[in-house]
């Protein structure tokens, strides 16, 4: 094992999270690849033009902005619905309410710092056997934790290509896809 693993393992015993030959990826794991993709969104959005993240748009999709901040409604929300198992509707966040106002890039990315920041918080307080648990996220879509932290994760994704596919269209090279850190 490397002292990485070691660490990672040790961290996860004094949490109460129960190692087995079956275990796949820990919480703390989990939490480290989905801040991985945080960063690497947080890049685009970094590298979006100031003058065109609440506006650009092509074939009637949201703007970055409104991308962004779809991301920040599920994310903190989301960890804190997890630990709490209290939901506010989906409907309710700020991205859904009616004439919901559009955010600057600067807005948006001291948003993000404060939200990962809060998700660092939140996290390490998840019971393990929660990520097992049936919940109802924003009171609308049931399933087991980890499945809807993979939505989660997969969703930012789906998002992120998205604002690929603007900053090319606006002839910007975007940050690797692979870079993570």
């Amino acid at each position: 094992m490397t002292k990485e693993q070691i660490i990672a393992t040790e961290k996860s015993i004094l949490s109460g999270e129960t190692i087995t030959d079956n275990t796949i990826i820990t919480s703390d794991e989990l939490l480290q690849h989905w801040q991985g993709h945080r960063r690497l969104t947080r890049k685009l959005i970094e590298a979006f033009p100031a003058d065109k993240f609440e506006t650009y748009s092509i074939g009637g999709m949201r703007s970055c902005s409104e991308l962004a901040l779809e991301l920040l409604d599920m994310a903190a929300p989301g960890v804190r619905g997890i630990l709490t198992n209290e939901w506010k509707n989906f409907s309710e966040t700020e991205h859904n309410l009616p004439g919901a106002a559009k955010h600057s890039k600067e807005e948006i990315l001291r948003r993000w710092d404060k939200t990962t920041a809060e998700i660092d918080t939140l996290w390490p307080q998840i019971p393990a056997r929660r990520f097992r648990e049936t919940t109802k996220v924003f009171n609308a879509y049931e399933g087991t934790v980890y499945a809807q932290l993979l939505y989660f994760i997969d969703n930012e994704i789906h998002h992120r290509g998205q604002i690929y596919v603007y900053l090319r269209s606006l002839g910007i090279e975007p940050p690797a896809f692979w870079d993570r850190a």
